[in-house]
């Protein structure tokens, strides 16, 4: 894996490698709005993590997943530290760790 000092340099480069597309992520599933889909724990793979520490607060914590499908599309989930913690399902957050 590499090493990136922003996350928008880690997302342009990973743009550039073939995840193009937005996840969002859902209680169950992670949602790209774009293609109008789905993809559930069972579908994804997580390829790469990169996680960001905030240099003025806390707050700015994020983490940044390199996901791809098993029908092909890849993409980028970015979230904050812990946040999703409470508001997933158990298999969501086990995929996600």
């Amino acid at each position: 894996m590499k090493n990136y000092d922003t996350l928008s340099e880690a997302i342009n480069d990973l743009q550039l490698r073939g995840y193009t597309y937005d996840f969002n992520l859902k209680p169950e599933c992670l949602e790209c709005a774009s293609l109008k889909i789905e993809v559930h724990p069972e579908n994804f793979k997580v390829d790469e993590i990169y996680r960001f520490e905030g240099m003025s607060s806390v707050d700015d914590n994020s983490i940044l997943y390199a996901i791809s499908s098993i029908n092909g599309i890849k993409g980028t989930l970015v979230d904050a530290y812990g946040v999703y913690a409470e508001n997933i399902s158990e298999e969501m957050r086990k995929k996600l760790r």
